[in-house]
Parts: C-alpha cells; sequence; structure tokens
C-alpha cells in the first residue's frame, strides 16, 4: 500500500515504515503529524485518483528529527572581470517516519 501526499508543497510517494525528508515542519519532535492532501492510494491493485485529493483519505506520521541537509555551494564568476563569488546553502529539513494509510 502506498499514496502520493502533498506535503509543505512537494508531492511524495509514501508507504508504510518508510522514512522521509520532507522541508521543515513546525511540529515538535516525537509529535504527530496528520496530512490531508492525498493525491493518490494504492491499496494492492485498487487505485482511487482524487480530484484534485481523495475524499477522506489521510496519511498519519511521526515526526523523528529537525536536521539540516547537505551543504550546496553556489560559485559565481564572471570571466575577464575579476568577479567570484563564493556562497553556501544548507535546508533545513525534518526527517519523519509514516505510520498510517487511511482511505
Amino acid at each position: 500500500m502506498y499514496a502520493i501526499v502533498e506535503i509543505a508543497g512537494q508531492q511524495f510517494k509514501v508507504e508504510i515504515d518508510r522514512k522521509v525528508y520532507v522541508h521543515r515542519l513546525t511540529a515538535e519532535e516525537g509529535a504527530q503529524v496528520e496530512f490531508d492532501k492525498v493525491l493518490l492510494v494504492d491499496n494492492e491493485g485498487d487505485i482511487k485518483i482524487g480530484t484534485p485529493v481523495v475524499e477522506g483519505a489521510k496519511v498519519t506520521a511521526k515526526v523523528l528529527s529537525h536536521v539540516k541537509a547537505d551543504k550546496v555551494i553556489v560559485f559565481k564568476k564572471k570571466r575577464r572581470k575579476g568577479y567570484c563569488k563564493k556562497n553556501g546553502h544548507r535546508q533545513c529539513m525534518t526527517q519523519i517516519q509514516i505510520e498510517a494509510i487511511n482511505a
């Protein structure tokens, strides 16, 4: 059984007991969170497609930790102009574990 869920503006394919990194959520560590924007649910071949969301379906997850992703280096250069700029960015992420898919 899997579902496609919209979490923080992005779509994820989730299954029970799968760990997913999503953009930072406001929930505390160890808290339960529910996601109502379920776009598709597949239950062993019985597929429900929402228009745009599946009615009455929700996904329950547990917040495991708040972490930062790997550093991304942003380097800009214009040749022969003496212009160089180096910058780094680490995105704030939340690790969640999917506990239940209710459809």
